[in-house]
């Protein structure tokens, strides 16, 4: 059985459309950009997906997200095999507060050192081109899937 994991990708309309993505913490992640990012998300057993991605945002951002009307953006499948439920919501979320949670590693491996790293090291607001260069290959059509998402609400 795949994991399962829920996301929540918040997007404003600026000059041109904005998402707010996340560079992921530790050791392996620490001097990558491009496909080092993410979209806030973490894995859920006994929980609606929706909720699930509420909580992760939370915990990854510091913040709670903020209310607003959940667009459901579908499903994909990360090559690792992981399925990811993903929602939008408009918003200008500030970042003043941000602040992850931790997450302990041995490292360096092997060495027998246990470090915290932060589950995530920052978060940013991009222009959608620039979040397709960033983000994780898996997650790119998300983007694709608020675009659509929009054109069509724009009939």
């Amino acid at each position: 059985m795949p994991k399962t994991s829920a996301a929540l990708l918040l997007f404003r309309r600026r000059d041109g459309l904005e998402v707010l993505i996340a560079h992921m913490g530790g050791p392996f992640w620490a001097r990558k950009d491009a496909r080092a990012w993410s979209i806030p998300k973490g894995e859920y057993t006994d929980e609606e997906p929706l909720a699930a991605a509420r909580r992760e945002f939370a915990e990854e951002l510091g913040s709670p997200p903020p209310d607003g009307d959940a667009i459901d953006l579908g499903v994909v499948t990360q090559s690792s095999g992981k399925v990811v439920t993903t929602y939008a919501i408009e918003s200008d979320f500030d970042l003043a507060g941000f602040r992850s949670n931790t997450f302990e590693l041995e490292w360096p491996k092997g060495s027998g050192r246990v470090q915290e790293f932060p589950e995530v090291d920052r978060a940013e607001w991009v222009p959608e081109p620039v979040a397709r260069e960033k983000l994780v290959k898996g997650q790119v059509p998300v983007l694709d899937a608020l675009l659509e998402h929009l054109e069509g609400s724009n009939r």
